[in-house]
């Protein structure tokens, strides 16, 4: 079984609204990660919430038993991965699928894709890159939780792929939607074509 984590903890400053709460497709950030990312080898969800957890929690329409508070979330991103960790059933997941909610462009074909290479090579790391820029989703092995619940939260989860460089498994994608972050309102309506 594999979990997903949909990163959804920062302030969105420059956004100035909550990025979970954005909207795509008719769905809110948050609700479109969770669609793209169900597979039948996905058996547990958790969406992570640290500033305006109160107001997100209340507009997302999502079962609240997927939703985990990180108490720690001014620390960075990599305190909602230790917190997605530390909250797994031990020994219940095979791996981790990291989805930043700044990312929400995916498709669930190209998260097949991942978990179809995740399951064929065994690699430790695998991640999509779209014209050789490495993106989002990765999805981590468990083997590498002890490496995540101990990387330093200045260069955080990258830090694990970088001790890792021939255990990386990327598969090309052409989907630019893994590299585009959508963090301001100027990005977000250039990749929205508004």
């Amino acid at each position: 079984m594999l979990a997903v984590a949909i990163l959804a903890a920062g302030e969105s400053r420059r956004m100035g609204l909550p990025k979970a709460l954005l909207t795509y497709g008719g769905k809110t950030f948050a609700e479109h990660l969770v669609a793209a990312t169900r597979h039948e080898r996905v058996g547990l969800t958790r969406i992570v919430l640290g500033a305006q957890a109160v107001e997100i929690r209340s507009r997302l329409p999502l079962d609240p038993a997927w939703i985990l508070d990180n108490q720690n979330w001014q620390e960075g991103q990599l305190s909602s991965i230790q917190a997605v960790i530390r909250s797994l059933p031990p020994g219940a997941t095979e791996g981790l699928m990291l989805c930043p909610v700044d990312h929400p462009l995916i498709s669930s074909f190209l998260v097949a894709q991942l978990i179809q290479e995740f399951d064929s090579t065994k690699k430790q790391i695998v991640l999509p890159s779209y014209k050789r820029k490495r993106g989002h989703p990765v999805i981590f092995r468990a083997t590498l939780y002890n490496e995540l619940l101990a990387a330093s939260h200045e260069v955080g989860a990258r830090e694990v792929v970088w001790a890792h460089p021939s255990d990386v498994a990327e598969v090309e994608t052409d989907e630019e939607g893994v590299i585009l972050n959508l963090n301001d309102p100027e990005i977000l309506k250039k990749a929205l074509g508004e």
